[in-house]
């Protein structure tokens, strides 16, 4: 039944990845400034787990772009390693390590951001693109900066909402 249910959420948070950045990618662009993609891979971690928050993770950008073309290349290529991280280190240090919300929420925002310049290190070279890494980084980093204040504010209610509705008891389900 839990396995089920995983599948069940984990198929749901998948969707909104796909669906969220559509409705804000309609309003110009919006996508990359309020990272509405990050939201549902997040909440996968929180509540489901750091494997279902890594499995959301890495298709949403692939789907993302397969069915919408959002994002956009090359940047699907640096969020195929960025988002998934966000969702396994959600979980990992929320449900596995126990930390407390906020730091679990701040450390997987950090290492996603790891993540995202590993992969603008690794890849470049490979694509035969020249980006300015830094710049790029950045760019990511400001341009997203209301996409992570709303994760900020929105997330760790959204989270403990949810476990006290009592669909996801975050601290024992894992």
């Amino acid at each position: 039944m839990k396995n089920t249910k995983n599948l069940t959420y984990s198929s749901l948070f998948l969707a909104f990845s796909v669906l969220l950045p559509m409705i804000f990618h309609f309003f110009g662009g919006a996508g990359m400034i309020f990272l509405p993609m990050h939201i549902p891979v997040l909440l996968s971690g929180f509540l489901i787990g750091p494997v279902e928050g890594f499995i959301v993770g890495l298709l949403a950008p692939l789907l993302g772009f397969l069915f919408t073309g959002m994002p956009a290349v090359p940047a699907v290529y640096f969020m195929i390693f960025e988002v998934p991280a966000y969702g396994f280190f959600a979980g990992l240090l929320y449900k596995k390590k126990r930390l407390g919300l906020y730091a679990s929420l701040l450390l997987a925002m950090t290492a996603g951001r790891i993540f995202l310049a590993a992969a603008l290190y690794l890849l470049q070279p490979l694509l035969g693109l020249s980006l300015s890494k830094e710049a790029y980084l950045l760019g990511a980093m400001s341009t997203g900066l209301p996409g992570i204040l709303i994760q900020l504010i929105f997330l760790p209610p959204t989270v403990k909402l949810l476990e006290k509705a009592g669909e996801y008891n975050a601290r024992n389900s894992y």
